[in-house]
């Protein structure tokens, strides 16, 4: 099933980011309007085709009917596998005294925070991320954005199950901390050094019960205010930034 970005603004934001888009979709009654023009003059800069269409066409494959008759169809997404990450984590680990860090999201839903999580992970020099294939955020126009580009240079992978994924990497000889509020731990009285798979869980419900019994340690941050927890693209930085200042 085709993605696609609609909308004037979203779609010259979308070209500005250098999201991979297949082409763009433009009604054959649309007013060249300054917008409509810059649409065209970046698509061409990116040697993106556009096509003209009937507007029936947008407003059948529009999901929220805000096309503004323009829509961008995006290229799917190249997901690596589960021991791509593996193998990059590991290699990652020869090189770099023995660390590596790996981030795990247990059914994020908002593409969004998988952006803002994926920027914080390349910040640190994590060897890659791992999501579920089903029920879950992916990588998508928006996801391009909020990683400010961070997804074109870090592997992620996609996997039908998260807790065999943890297994592999246990196996592989990784220790898997989950961030959770229910921790009795605070995160630096954790130990993370060396090779880290880091858990992150839902926004509504944080990490499952099974997910949460295939993971070794558990840490969480503290909160000094009223607000009970941060949100998880904050919360897994602070985590991340934590793994990075005990490899230091």
């Amino acid at each position: 099933m085709a993605d696609y970005v609609e909308g004037k603004r979203p779609v010259i934001e979308a070209l500005r980011t250098d999201v991979p888009l297949k082409k763009i979709l433009l009604a054959d009654n649309a007013k060249r309007d300054p917008l409509v023009n810059d649409v065209l003059r970046k698509a061409r800069q990116r040697d993106v085709q556009v096509i003209e269409v009937p507007r029936a066409e947008l407003d059948q494959k529009s999901a929220r009917g805000s096309h503004q008759g323009v829509m961008a169809e995006t290229k799917p997404f190249p997901y690596k596998g589960v021991g791509d990450i593996v193998d990059a984590a590991l290699a990652y680990a020869e090189g770099h005294e023995g660390r590596a860090l790996v981030v795990v999201c247990d059914h994020l839903t908002d593409a969004g925070n998988l952006g803002a999580i994926i920027r914080s992970a390349e910040s640190v020099g994590a060897s890659g991320v791992v999501i579920p294939n089903k029920r879950s955020a992916r990588v998508e126009a928006s996801t391009y954005k909020s990683s400010a580009g961070a997804v074109a240079h870090l592997p992620i992978a996609q996997t039908s199950n998260i807790a065999n994924a943890l297994e592999r990497f246990k196996k592989a000889g990784f220790w898997i901390c989950a961030a959770t509020e229910h921790s009795n731990n605070l995160a630096w009285e954790v130990n993370l050094k060396g090779k880290i798979v880091l858990v992150m869980g839902n926004e509504q419900e944080g990490i499952s019960h099974l997910v949460l019994e295939h993971c070794d340690m558990a840490g969480k941050l503290p909160m000094m205010g009223e607000v009970s927890s941060l949100n998880v693209a904050q919360s897994s930085t602070a985590m991340m930034y934590e793994w990075l200042r005990q490899n230091w």
